[in-house]
Parts: structure tokens; sequence; C-alpha cells
């Protein structure tokens, strides 16, 4: 009991059931470095505060340096049946330096401190998924490259639609990408708000300086609102928000990833060590890393829902409830940065097939719509263009041919327009060249998109 910080207002012992049950140090142990820098900075701004003595200022700040270092060397461990990181940490200082230790909460909550210490890890946590989501937009740049006129169907509705590369397929998702690091980016500046000095719910009598411990710690202003301040949990919905959008681009690049390597497609081969065998059928090669990738897809959109359904319901401030806050949002960065690890060396060391890319394109009428585009050219109204177009193509599965087998005699005998250069309208590689639209599959226009893609990166 007297291991309690609000042990004198009890008369009995705590439960042990209970006391487990509260424990929170199984997952917040994790934020230690950032639990003691924040209280090196609530130190040394009590110290120039006058709030405490000088001297017990930098005994607390030197004694708090010691166990980071130990943390960080592994002479100290976490006590696993601490309380939570921050009575283990306040615990350990006030055993190394005596009474001083315990001056340390000083004008400080609990609630705002855990507060600051999440903001504080997460800001960090961003930074990493930031440089994770980098290294992959690289990964595709190459890959784009590497396949500048590699021809291969497009797809609506899964059903083949109209010729492109497979460096203007990839790109898409570098687009994506690009989108989810600015969000990402944007979350932690509304993070970087100093929730410390909002005390418990109605901040302190003490005269504390917050703009002090906001300038230590890097962050860009203080909170406006002491309730807010412990309260807020906005910053961990919205990076779960964000989190989400980014596996769910994954997925999706996943399920393709997928379809592109079973032998119905195979656009593409994955190398030996991204890949995994049958337990009975010796000739399988199972893309199990993006099938898992769809799979923590869902797990992080449920981290998302528990941080939406924890906070819907608590009336202000500060609410136990809050407390599972930490799992929620420490699994969804977990997830992410895991599946991006994986990811940029599967796509890295995949082989790309472009004959198959290019069987695949040549046999879907993907060039209908340039034959359709060919008459308009010459006159004709698209409805028309386009009606003549059908029934070609209808004509060409009756008889087992596609458009560029077609006899122009056929062409003809459903419009005089045609011409033998129709086929070199029709040649996909053509098709590709000519759509040269910014944002188009042309590869100039390719050429263009890896270097604004490039330019954001820089």
């Amino acid at each position: 009991m007297a291991d309690m910080m609000w042990a004198g207002r009890f008369s009995k012992e705590v439960d042990e059931r209970v006391n487990d049950f509260n424990s929170s140090i199984s997952f917040d142990a994790r934020m230690y470095k950032h639990d003691i820098m924040g209280s090196i900075a609530h130190a040394t701004m009590l110290g120039e505060s006058g709030i405490i003595e000088m001297s017990e200022s930098l005994a607390i700040i030197e004694g708090l340096k010691g166990i980071l270092a130990d943390l960080e060397s592994g002479e100290l461990a976490v006590d696993p049946n601490a309380e939570d990181i921050h009575m283990f940490v306040e615990a350990e200082l006030t055993e190394r330096i005596g009474y001083a230790g315990k001056r340390l909460h000083t004008a400080r909550s609990r609630n705002d401190q855990v507060a600051l210490d999440i903001r504080m890890y997460l800001r960090d946590e961003i930074d990493s998924i930031v440089k994770l989501a980098e290294s992959l937009i690289e990964t595709i740049i190459k890959l784009a490259e590497q396949n500048m006129t590699t021809i291969m169907p497009g797809y609506t509705h899964l059903q083949r639609a109209q010729p492109i590369t497979f460096a203007h397929h990839v790109m898409a998702y570098a687009q994506m990408l690009l989108r989810d690091r600015e969000r990402l980016q944007d979350a932690k500046k509304r993070m970087n708000v100093l929730p410390l000095g909002s005390g418990a719910l109605a901040s302190t009598t003490y005269p504390i300086n917050r703009k002090r411990v906001c300038e230590l710690l890097g962050f860009d202003d203080i909170s406006q609102n002491s309730l807010d301040g412990v309260s807020d949990r906005d910053f961990c919905i919205e990076l779960a928000n964000v989190i989400s959008i980014l596996m769910m681009h994954l997925s999706r690049f996943s399920e393709e990833i997928v379809m592109w390597c079973s032998w119905e497609f195979k656009f593409i081969e994955l190398d030996d060590a991204f890949a995994t065998g049958s337990s009975i059928m010796p000739q399988k090669k199972n893309p199990d890393i993006t099938e898992l990738i769809r799979g923590k897809t869902g797990r992080v959109y449920g981290d998302l829902n528990t941080l939406l359904t924890m906070m819907k319901g608590t009336p202000l401030a500060y609410n136990k409830d809050m407390q599972e806050d930490k799992p929620a949002i420490f699994d969804a960065v977990d997830t992410v940065k895991l599946c991006l690890k994986t990811f940029v060396p599967m796509l890295d060391t995949m082989r790309v097939l472009p004959e198959n890319m290019r069987n695949a394109a040549a046999k879907g009428f993907i060039n209908a719509t340039d034959c359709a585009d060919y008459l308009v050219k010459k006159g004709l109204a698209f409805r028309d263009a386009y009606k003549i177009t059908g029934t070609l193509v209808a004509k060409c599965i009756e008889k087992g041919l596609t458009l560029e087998t077609l006899p122009l005699s056929e062409y003809k005998a459903l419009c005089e327009t045609f011409d033998n250069d129709v086929y070199d309208a029709i040649n996909l590689e053509t098709c590709v060249m000519q759509r040269k639209a910014d944002g188009g599959p042309a590869p100039e226009c390719v050429k263009a998109q890896i270097e604004y893609v490039k330019a954001k990166l820089s």
C-alpha cells in the first residue's frame, strides 16, 4: 500500500487483482525515454521558476539522466510489477537521490504527464513511419524507371480496359503514398502541442512556466484549455485514421500482387525469400506477405474503432477508459511499420514478366477506344464511332480474331472511312505513346510523374 502514490486516502489494501487490472507497465514501458525527457524539462522549469531549489532541480536532472543511461544500456530493467512507467521512474529516482526525488512531481499530475509522454512518443513514431513510406516510394520509382515501356492492360471492374504501362500503374501507388506522407506530417503538427501544465484537470496554483517546457521539448505551442489538455486523444484517433488509410493502400497493392502472382495473370514473380510453400502441395509458391498485410489492415481498422468507441462516451476530463488508448495506437503503429519494412524488400526483389503483360494486353480488345477515336479524328461523331467499334469487337469474338488481325475488308464493310492506317492507330505501343495528356501513361508523362514525386520527397 505504501508504494501507491494515492495511499493516504485509503484505509484498506487494494486487492491484488485490482492492482493487476490497473497496471499499464506492460505496454507503457516503451515510453521510458519520453517520460524521462519530459521529467527533465519539468524539473528544469521547476528550478528556474524557483518552485523547488536549484540544487534539487540539478540533482533530479542528473538522477534522471543516469536512469535513462542505465535503461538504454540494459544495466537497469523496468520492474514489471510497477504500476506504470511514470511511477517506476519516480520510485527509481527517489531511491537513487533520496528526498529530492519526491520533489519532481510538484505542479504536475499523472494525467498531464501521460498526455505528454504519448504525444512525444508518437511524434517520433510518425517520423519513423514517414521514413519507411519514403523508402517504399523510392522503391516504386525504381520499379517504374525499369518499366517505362512495359505494356500491360489497365483494368476497370477487373476487366481489361485500356493499355497502360507497368510504370504508370505502380506510380499510382506512389501518389497514394505521397498523400499518406502528407497526412502523417499534418497529424504531427496538430499533435505537437504541450499538455503539461494542465495538471489533473484545472492546472496548478504554482507559478509554472509552460512556455519554457514547450521550448525545451520542441513543441510548437501549449494547450489552451487544461480540461482539453488532459482529456484530448484526438491526436491518437487522427494518427490511427491516417495509418488506416496507409494500410488500405498497402492492402490494395497487396491484392494486385496476389493476383499478378497467380498463374491466371503471371505478371510478376516474387523472390523465393518473400514467398512460402505448402505443407502438402510441392508446386505452390504463396504470396503470404501480401495476404498478411490484407489481414493486418483489418486489425488496424479495429485499433481505430477501439479508440473512437473508447472516447465517444467519456465526460471531461480524464477517465480510466483512456488507458486503453496506448495498446490500440501502439498496435497500429507497430503493425504499419512491420508491413512497410517487409513490403519494401519484397517489391524491390520481385521479377516483372513484361512478355506476359504484353500478351494479356493483346487479348482484351483494350485498343477499342483508340479504334473509335481513329474514326472520330476522321470526322465521325463519337457515338457513331463507338457503335461501329463495338460491332467490330463482336465480329472479332465471333471469328476468333483481334482488332489487329481483323482484315481491312471487314472494317470497310462497316465503315468506308477505315483505311490501312487503322492498324497503326490501334497498335498497342501507339495507343500508349499517344496518351500524352498530363498524368497519362506515355513514357514522357510517367517520367514527369516520377520527377514530380522526387521533387516532393526532396
